[in-house]
């Protein structure tokens, strides 16, 4: 069964990912919804379309993969704004572990609360309209907001003070 779905729409969830993401990324991203759907099969309703599933599924993968990109993006600007006289300095060595840190603490973020931030701190999307997007409560972004603000405080806590240091320079 997984098989011959795989084999039907595999080819063409690639190409659907291709007008998102760059095409070294649409194979893996694929495989994930693929390899979600087979660990899953048991929680899916049997009449529902599985090619709107995987299509669906596709794309807000690629939407978050791009939403990721632009974070990083945003993240080497904001450092580079702070630095960019520092840069020229062999023994900066800053930009990269920093980046590299809080890039990694935002995506290991459990996944509603890192939407959420990312709406917020990044889209500068209020709760109500991450509430309307997400489909929960403008209280429930505020909690999963406050849970990453918290979360993302412990992972960077020795890095904290050079951190506000940039953002309030």
């Amino acid at each position: 069964m997984f098989d011959t779905v795989y084999k039907q729409y595999y080819r063409g969830l690639c190409a659907f990912a291709s007008q998102y993401v760059a095409e070294s990324e649409c194979e893996e991203i694929v495989q994930d919804v693929m390899m979600w759907v087979w660990e899953n099969h048991t929680l899916l309703n049997p009449e529902m379309s599985l090619k709107s599933l995987l299509f669906t599924m596709v794309k807000n993968r690629c939407l978050n993969n791009i939403t990721h990109n632009q974070i990083k993006q945003q993240v080497r600007e904001k450092l580079y704004d702070k630095f960019k006289d520092q840069f020229e300095d062999p023994d900066f060595y800053l930009e990269g572990e920093l980046i590299a840190l809080v890039t990694k603490a935002i995506r290991e973020l459990p996944e509603d609360y890192r939407l959420a931030f990312e709406l917020n701190r990044f889209h500068h999307l209020t709760y109500n309209e991450i509430a309307d997007r997400t489909g929960v409560s403008p209280k429930t972004i505020a909690y999963r907001i406050c849970q990453s603000l918290k979360i993302l405080r412990t992972e960077l806590k020795d890095y904290m003070p050079l951190l506000l240091w940039l953002l309030y320079k």
